[in-house]
């Protein structure tokens, strides 16, 4: 046996590990702490010793050490760092969303205090700015929650009394309730490049000038939908932070907060910078619930099969309403992209843990171009867009489907919201084995360049699971060839690999 000081040396995965075992085995740190004193009364760990030990404030002696081992029936060595196998020190989340988290270990590295230095200079290094920053980890606690904020929601019902395709005058009416003064103002659109020289425009619709005055652009009037979209935003800064939130602006057209210009952009994440990042996306929410109160959308969702379309019906943008289909839905398993060309995300969420078909919010040169979203953005789709997607996640294969929809906002910049979700925790539920299936389609589409028609028996059991779920767009999905994508055109499975013949097929395609 090794000696403390090796122990110590020897230890850096070990509170994980234990924390790990212990919820997978469905044990609190009591009954741990119990089989261990069941075990060796002398040399067990208390609750608060274990509850260290798993956070990595203390090393457990090796008599102690072996006391767990031996309640898991593990080989002592199988704590230490030279067995750190991903699956046994990764965090498991559950049914949880977001992509899969990592464990922080050695926890000393990641102290505060660490963290603090770092960030920064990671920031620096790699050219994300602190808005950006701020935005990453907004999204990840959104996806780690999945949409659900009940305390939010609640807020905007009780503004909105739960009322179902709110019209401009009634928004008008919660402002003026609110306290809000309303000025029409004008502000020309802009035209905005990158470094490749390509062009978009943006235009500021809204913005909230304190304490009182809520600053509108006309050009608004032509835009019902973006209307009350900005309306309900400010409503939701007024009722959450009243006027403890600084100017509150709003744009339509090119990415503003995450592209930021060279005047705005900030390496350093500023602490009120992320606050006022937090604000704006908890405001942002509070729209989503007021203009789609959770339960009677729902309820809509449920007798039109959750189609696209249904924004049509209550006086709301198509993002808005495939926003909230992610929230509403009994099924958790959703993502989303609004994408502007070329490949550029305005707005993600992934519920589903799906990993995103291009960079950190930047363009790279390999895009995959089989997904739908790329497809959309590249040619005008005839049609129902629903595709069913066969995609390697942590080396496995999984079955996605999605209906997308190209839409062109108020300044004529094109762009493409999508909608999808991850179709193997429904296979499984029913009994399936989602990752045969998805090994067999996957197999099919490689045999076939990339794509194939989904054979009979797949596709019974694929139905059933649409029906269960009640989404239309899946069992139009289902009547297409399914397609293999991949998160980078570099690690295309396809044989021949299109990112081999010089990205000519993924780009034209």
């Amino acid at each position: 046996m090794k000696t403390s000081t090796s122990l110590i040396r020897q230890s850096h995965f070990l509170g994980t590990k234990i924390r790990n075992l212990r919820k997978r085995n469905h044990l609190t740190i009591e009954d741990l702490s119990s089989r261990c004193i069941r075990v060796n009364p002398n040399a067990a760990p208390s609750v608060s010793y274990l509850s260290m030990i798993e956070r990595g404030k203390r090393v457990p002696s090796n008599a102690m050490l072996e006391v767990i081992a031996t309640v898991f029936q593990k080989d002592i060595h199988w704590f230490l760092d030279d067995m750190p196998q991903t699956s046994d020190i990764t965090p498991n989340k559950g049914r949880k969303g977001g992509i899969t988290g990592m464990a922080l270990e050695p926890s000393f590295l990641f102290s505060q205090d660490i963290l603090q230095i770092a960030i920064p200079e990671m920031l620096s290094q790699t050219g994300i700015s602190g808005r950006q920053f701020a935005h990453l980890l907004i999204r990840a606690h959104q996806e780690h929650n999945q949409n659900h904020f009940p305390d939010i929601e609640r807020a905007a019902e009780s503004i909105g009394l739960k009322n179902l395709g709110l019209s401009v005058d009634e928004l008008f009416s919660l402002c003026i309730a609110q306290g809000l003064y309303i000025r029409w103002i004008e502000h020309a659109s802009q035209s905005l490049g990158n470094e490749l020289g390509l062009r978009s425009q943006q235009i500021m619709t809204s913005y909230f000038d304190p304490p009182h005055t809520l600053c509108i652009n006309p050009l608004l009037k032509q835009f019902p939908t973006r209307l009350k979209y900005d309306l309900a935003v400010h409503i939701g800064h007024r009722v959450l932070h009243n006027n403890e939130s600084s100017p509150s602006v709003l744009y339509v057209g090119r990415n503003h907060l995450l592209e930021d210009d060279d005047s705005q952009t900030s390496l350093t994440p500023n602490a009120q910078d992320i606050l006022q990042a937090w604000r704006d996306f908890e405001s942002s929410f509070f729209a989503g619930a007021l203009l789609c109160p959770k339960v009677p959308y729902r309820q809509l969702l449920d007798r039109h099969g959750y189609e696209i379309n249904i924004h049509e019906k209550i006086g709301v943008s198509a993002s808005v309403a495939m926003r909230r289909m992610t929230v509403a839905s009994p099924y958790p398993h959703w993502h989303y992209f609004d994408a502007y060309a070329p490949g550029k995300l305005k707005a993600v969420y992934r519920g589903n843990g799906i990993p995103l078909p291009w960079g950190n919010m930047r363009e790279v040169a390999d895009p995959c171009q089989h997904w739908a979203v790329f497809r959309m953005i590249n040619a005008e789709a005839k049609g129902s867009s629903a595709q069913i997607s066969i995609l390697n996640v942590d080396d496995k294969p999984r079955i996605y489907c999605c209906e997308s929809l190209r839409v062109q906002d108020m300044v004529g910049n094109q762009h493409v919201l999508c909608a999808g979700i991850d179709l193997n925790p429904a296979i499984d539920a029913q009994s399936g084995d989602s990752q045969e299936m998805a090994a067999e389609l996957q197999r099919l589409c490689v045999e076939r360049g990339g794509e194939s028609v989904i054979p009979a028996t797949i596709k019974r059991k694929l139905t059933s699971v649409a029906k269960i779920l009640n989404i239309n767009w899946i069992e139009r999905g289902i009547n297409t060839p399914a397609k293999l994508i991949c998160s980078r055109g570099n690690v295309c499975p396809r044989q021949p690999s299109c990112y081999h013949q010089g990205h000519n097929q993924c780009q034209d395609d």
